[in-house]
């Protein structure tokens, strides 16, 4: 551990290790360094099922929900857009080559207590529930523009340029209602919160055509999800990082993080050994004295022996509450996997419902999504501050991640982690700097 590095990476959640293998590939001496003795931190996937019981303070259930070792639970589930930044980063890095995936069946929102299909292209738009015939062809007339909208093209803009009018100057244009601007904004453009209808509307076409251009590639939903739950892919990109020269070592107490002049880091400390680095990059965990909460989040993982009801059966699902559709200020997010996914016993389910913290009684403000997955067999709640740094890191050279929200996508993590990655470096992630064949490594 005595050596100099470019950059210490402490914690192993997903952004720590996808930031590992960029530095890495970028050329980084990285050292990355965890004080647990598994993969994932705060994101890990559990395994065996009594683990999860263990960590809850709950009695082991025995052979209630089957084999115990068939079951990988994430504590933080979230799943992929098919075209998204974090796909995309896995097929430029090679990543892909160590997990498999499978698509989520359907993509759902809740309007007036009930859940409907997220309509996503011209004919959809013409059978769906969620809106009368009128409106349907207003919306319809909206997604002709959307997926003909080239923004290299302003022929393609006809009377309205999106990049100086805000998006609800957009909806009104094609006098679309309160309602179908809710889920357009919410479950396609998949915004936390109202602010967006200020932005130029650019930014939620963009949003829509990636939500679309997902959709596409597999089908049934944008949303793709890992064989044997999320803990795959912070282990994929830490053999990446280690392809690229990255030096991992688990189960490592970290006692300080040392400072030089002028409050700017020079190593990591761990009993008498030091690691001399540029920089360092970590979650929040590790540097109390540099984040501030921002709020708190709300997750609940649920066993379930069934489906979600009004979904066609499907074996895995994602639903968007809207806040307005619960007179809240922020959405709620329900998902849902199976053994399909190899994350449970056959005939078992494992949901997840969260949501920003807004009150006293955080379980009361999930209510709406737990009603959908009821009956629920075992319940695990969870409530964790939402933390992120005072600073960019740039004085001291200690970069750090934001907290996981409580979306169940994984687009704004990636925003976070190329974020960091910028502030770091002085520059944007170039794809093009990976082997997109990492065969040799296995020769």
């Amino acid at each position: 551990m005595n050596e100099e590095y470019d950059a210490i990476v402490l914690g192993t959640g997903l952004k720590e290790c996808i930031l590992s293998g960029m530095l890495s590939v970028s050329g980084k001496k990285v050292l990355h360094i965890d004080r647990n003795k598994y993969y994932g931190g705060e994101s890990a996937s559990i395994t065996p099922l009594e683990e999860l019981f263990q960590r809850f303070g709950l009695e082991a259930p025995g052979e209630k929900f089957g084999r115990g070792r068939d079951w990988n639970v994430d504590l933080i589930p979230k799943f992929l857009m098919a075209n998204g930044q974090l796909v995309k980063l896995l097929i430029h890095t090679g990543v892909t080559r160590y997990l498999e995936f499978k698509s989520i069946e359907g993509s759902y929102v809740y309007k007036g207590g009930k859940i409907a299909k997220v309509p996503v292209d011209q004919k959809e738009a013409l059978t769906s529930d969620l809106m009368g015939m009128f409106e349907k062809r207003r919306f319809r007339s909206f997604l002709i523009y959307v997926q003909d909208f080239r923004e290299d093209d302003p022929k393609t803009w006809k009377d309205f340029d999106p990049t100086k009018s805000n998006m609800q100057s957009m909806y009104d244009k094609f006098s679309l209602d309160k309602n179908t601007q809710d889920f357009t904004g919410h479950a396609l453009a998949l915004y936390r919160d109202d602010e967006y209808l200020n932005e130029p509307a650019v930014n939620t076409i963009r949003r829509i055509k990636l939500y679309s251009d997902s959709l596409a590639r597999y089908g049934k939903s944008p949303y793709l999800y890992p064989m044997y739950g999320l803990g795959e892919l912070p282990q994929g990109f830490a053999r990446l990082s280690a392809i690229y020269g990255g030096t991992y070592m688990l189960d490592k107490a970290i006692d300080e993080i040392v400072l030089g002049e002028g409050g700017k880091v020079v190593g990591v400390r761990s009993g008498d050994e030091i690691a001399k680095c540029k920089q360092v990059y970590c979650d929040p965990s590790y540097v109390a004295d540099k984040v501030r909460k921002r709020g708190k989040v709300i997750r609940c993982i649920c066993i379930l022996d069934h489906p979600v009801s009004s979904t066609k059966d499907a074996l895995s699902t994602q639903i968007i509450i809207p806040q307005k559709q619960v007179g809240r200020k922020s959405d709620i997010y329900v998902s849902l996997v199976s053994s399909t996914h190899q994350v449970s016993s056959k005939g078992w389910f494992v949901g997840m419902v969260s949501t920003t913290v807004e009150s006293n009684n955080p379980e009361a403000e999930i209510k709406p999504g737990l009603d959908l997955l009821e009956p629920i067999a075992q319940k695990f709640v969870t409530i964790s501050d939402y933390l992120e740094p005072v600073d960019d890191g740039q004085e001291s050279q200690i970069f750090i991640s934001e907290s996981y929200d409580a979306t169940t996508h994984f687009e704004t993590t990636c925003l976070d982690v190329l974020n960091i990655f910028k502030r770091g470096t002085g520059e944007t992630f170039d794809f093009s700097k990976i082997k997109h064949e990492l065969g040799d490594e296995d020769q």
